[in-house]
C-alpha cells in the first residue's frame, strides 16, 4: 500500500483529501462524538485518500488533532497534521512533533496560524515565537537528525533521532492588490525552498487565480511540488461568516455572495447549487493538473458523496466551461499574467496589462519616507562588512566594558531614536534592514519575520486594521527596483537571548540572526538560505519557451 508521500510525489492520480475540524471539549463530548463518528465513515470510504485535522481553527481552543487522528491513522488512512506556530513556542512546537513521530505520524501542516480568538477569561495572548518558515526549517533539521554530531565528532544516537515528517505549507494568491499577491508567491518560493514538499491553496473562488499559482510554481522550477487545490462547501449561514471577514484569508465576494442568497431562497436553501459548485472546482483542479482536491466546509458523508459523484458525472472537457463560469473576484482584484479571452485562464506568456505597467512605473511611494531612506543609507553604511566605517564602529564596540551593550552613549542614542523612528521594541535580533526598516515586534501582530502571513484584507493587516508591514516593505522596495528581493536572506529565526542587548552591537559581532544560516547545517546539495529571486523578465521567458505538454501552456490547448 502507497504512503500518501509516495501517491503525492508521484502525482499519477487526483487525490482527495477532506478537512475535519476538531471540536471544543472532552473526545467524549457529544459534538466529538459526531465529529468521531464522520471521522470513521472518512476511514471507510474508499473515495478519500487522507483526512487532514486542524489545530485550533479559526484561533479558537479546541481538542488536540492528534486525539482525532491517532483512530483515523490507526485504521490505515493517512492523516495531515496541521501544526501551526501561533500558541507554542519553538520547544513546545519541537515537543509536540516528537510526539507525532512517536505516535506514527509523518504528514505536517505547517502554518503560522490565525490569530486567537475568545477562550478561557477572554482572549489569549499569541506566541508566534516563529512563523511558518521558521517552523518548516526545525521540521526539516529534525529529518536531518537535531543531534547530528559537530564535524569530527561522533554521536551514536543521531540516527535514532531523525525524524521523516513529509512537510507541507498552504499558500493564497487570493488577494486583491499587488502588494499583497506578490509578497504571498516569493514567500511560497521560499516555503518551498525551506522544506515543504507539497502545498495546500486557500479557500478561493476564481479559476484564473488558481491558473495562475500552478503556472507561477512551474515556472519557477517548483513543478514536481504537489500543489493541491481547495474546494469549500459553501451554505448560506457560511456565505454571511465569510462575508463578515471573520475567517482571515477568506473573500466572498459581491456576485458570489449575490448568487448564493438567491439559490439559497430555494427550495432546498441552495443544497445543489452548493453543492454543484465545489464539484466543479474539483473538476477545475483536475483539469488543471493540480495534484489533488482538498474539501473543507464538509460534515457528513452524504454531503461528501453527494459532491464526488457530481463531479464524477461531468464530461472530461466540461471543467473549461466551469472555469469560465467560476471567476469571482473582488472589485479592482489584481492579476500577475493577462488574461487569455479563449479560455478565461491565464495568459502565460505576458503579465496583466496593470502589472506590466507597474513594473514600469515605479512612483514614489507613500511608505518610502525619507526616514526610511536615511536609516538606509546609515545601515548600508555602517553595518556592511568592509565598508571603512563599519571597521571604525567595530573598533568603538569592541573597546565597550560591556560587549553585548556597547558604549553607554551609544546604547542610549540607539534605543531612542529607534523608538522614536520604527517603534522598537528593543529585541536585540533586529529585522529592520529584513522588512525595509519596518518593526515587525511593534507593527505586525503576528511578528511575521519571513514574509506575510495569509490572512491580510485589502492590504491591511487581520487583526490591527493597519496597512500590512510586508506590503509597505513591498511598496517600498518597488520603489527602489528591489521589490523581487524582498524576501532574499535565510529564514530569521529570532534569538530571545539576545532580549534587551544592543542590536547595533550583535550585528557588528555576528551575534544576530544574520549571521545564523541553516545553510551551514543543511546537508550537501541543500542550499535553503539561497533563494532565487523572482523576475518577471525571467519568468516570462521560461514560460514562453516550455514545451506544450507542461501546465504552463494553458491546458485547454494541450
Amino acid at each position: 500500500m502507497f504512503t500518501l508521500r509516495e501517491r503525492l510525489i508521484d502525482q499519477s492520480d487526483f487525490l482527495i483529501g477532506v478537512e475535519l475540524v476538531t471540536t471544543r471539549g472532552t473526545i467524549a463530548g457529544d459534538q466529538a462524538v459526531r465529529t468521531r463518528s464522520f471521522a470513521t465513515q472518512l476511514v471507510q470510504s474508499p473515495k478519500i485518500d487522507w483526512v487532514s485535522i486542524t489545530d485550533n481553527a479559526g484561533g479558537n481552543p479546541q481538542l488536540s488533532p492528534m486525539a482525532l487522528g491517532k483512530p483515523i491513522l490507526y485504521a490505515g488512512k493517512e492523516v495531515i497534521i496541521h501544526l501551526s506556530c501561533k500558541d507554542l513556542n519553538r520547544h513546545g512546537l519541537e515537543s509536540e512533533a516528537w510526539q507525532l513521530a512517536s505516535e506514527g505520524f509523518h504528514n505536517i501542516l505547517a502554518l503560522s496560524g490565525d490569530y486567537p480568538a475568545a477562550g478561557y477569561g477572554g482572549q489569549a495572548k499569541p506566541v508566534f515565537d516563529i512563523d511558518s518558515i521558521g517552523l518548516l526549517a526545525m521540521l526539516r533539521e529534525m529529518n536531518h537528525g537535531f543531534l547530528r554530531p559537530q564535524i569530527g565528532q561522533k554521536n551514536e544516537d543521531g540516527e535514532k533521532n531523525r525524524t521523516d515528517f513529509f512537510v507541507g505549507a498552504v499558500t493564497t494568491n487570493f488577494k486583491r492588490f499587488e502588494n499583497e499577491v506578490i509578497p504571498q508567491l516569493l514567500k511560497l518560493k521560499k516555503k518551498i525552498e525551506c522544506g515543504a514538499k507539497f502545498i495546500i491553496a486557500q479557500i478561493g473562488f476564481d479559476a484564473r487565480k488558481s491558473h495562475e499559482m500552478i503556472c507561477y510554481m512551474n515556472s519557477q522550477g517548483f513543478g514536481g511540488t504537489p500543489l493541491i487545490g481547495n474546494a469549500f462547501l459553501l451554505s448560506r449561514p457560511k456565505v454571511r461568516f465569510f462575508r463578515k471577514q471573520t475567517i482571515p484569508g477568506v473573500v466572498i465576494s459581491d456576485k458570489l455572495a449575490e448568487l448564493s442568497e438567491r439559490h439559497s431562497r430555494g427550495p432546498d436553501c441552495g443544497e445543489a447549487y452548493f453543492t454543484e459548485l465545489a464539484a466543479k472546482q474539483l473538476a477545475i483542479f483536475r483539469g488543471l493538473r493540480f495534484a489533488g482536491g482538498y474539501l473543507g466546509g464538509v460534515h457528513s458523508i452524504e454531503q461528501l458523496h453527494a459532491i464526488l459523484d457530481k463531479e464524477q458525472s461531468f464530461a472530461p472537457g466540461d471543467w473549461k466551461q466551469f472555469a469560465r463560469e467560476i471567476r469571482y473576484p473582488v472589485s479592482d482584484e489584481f492579476y500577475l499574467y493577462a488574461e487569455d479571452h479563449d479560455t478565461g485562464l491565464a495568459d502565460t506568456s505576458r503579465h496583466s496589462p496593470i502589472y506590466e505597467v507597474s513594473r514600469h512605473q515605479r512612483t514614489l511611494s507613500r511608505h518610502a519616507t525619507l526616514s526610511y531612506r536615511f536609516s538606509k543609507l546609515v545601515h548600508d553604511s555602517i553595518f556592511t562588512p568592509g565598508h571603512r566605517l563599519y571597521r571604525w564602529a567595530k573598533s568603538i564596540y569592541t573597546k565597550a566594558p560591556d560587549p553585548r551593550q556597547g558604549p553607554k552613549l551609544l546604547r542610549v542614542i540607539e534605543h531612542l531614536s529607534k523608538s522614536a523612528i520604527f517603534g522598537c521594541k528593543d529585541c536585540g535580533d533586529c529585522s529592520l534592514p529584513d522588512i525595509a526598516f519596518l518593526c515587525p515586534e511593534s507593527q505586525c501582530a503576528k511578528n511575521q519575520r519571513n514574509g506575510p502571513c495569509g490572512g491580510t484584507r485589502d492590504g491591511k493587516c487581520e487583526v490591527d486594521d493597519i496597512a500590512c508591514i510586508w506590503s509597505r516593505a513591498y511598496d517600498r522596495l518597488k520603489y527602489e527596483g528591489r521589490e523581487q528581493n524582498l524576501l532574499d536572506h535565510s529564514p530569521v529565526i529570532q534569538d530571545e537571548s539576545l532580549r534587551g542587548t544592543s542590536s547595533w552591537a550583535n550585528a557588528l559581532f555576528g551575534r544576530d540572526h544574520t549571521t545564523k544560516s541553516p545553510d551551514k547545517t543543511a546537508p550537501a546539495g541543500e542550499h535553503p538560505g539561497d533563494l532565487v529571486a523572482f523576475h518577471p523578465e525571467s519568468e516570462l521567458k521560461t514560460n514562453a519557451s516550455t514545451p506544450a505538454n507542461t501546465t504552463t501552456k494553458s491546458p485547454i490547448d494541450r
